[in-house]
């Protein structure tokens, strides 16, 4: 089966109430088992509209990111970010691995 993944490009506005994000965020990630492979660091943007934060989570599939995204505990810190940040969000499945 595929894994699913986030793909978040983000930058914080208001870094005083984007840590109710930071606080809420974890246990949605715990529960469905989300694995970060890059949250952050140096990043260089070639093509298209820069963003401070680049993140990318692995889920074990599609629905398993959907469903994440949609829980009630991601669905409450979102509402923590959306004052405190700029961001563009998507859920992708990845490529079958050759054994699938």
């Amino acid at each position: 089966m595929a894994k699913g993944y986030w793909i978040a490009l983000v930058t914080v506005t208001d870094p005083e109430k984007y840590k109710g994000y930071q606080v809420l965020a974890p246990a949605a990630f715990e529960k469905f088992n989300g694995r970060f492979l890059a949250r952050g660091g140096d990043a260089e943007t070639v093509e298209g509209t820069a963003f401070e934060r680049q993140v990318i989570i692995e889920f074990e599939s599609k629905a398993a990111a959907l469903a994440c995204y949609h829980s009630p505990e991601y669905q409450a810190a979102r509402s923590q970010r959306e004052a405190a940040c700029r961001a563009i969000v998507t859920i992708v499945e990845g490529v079958p691995s050759a054994n699938s």
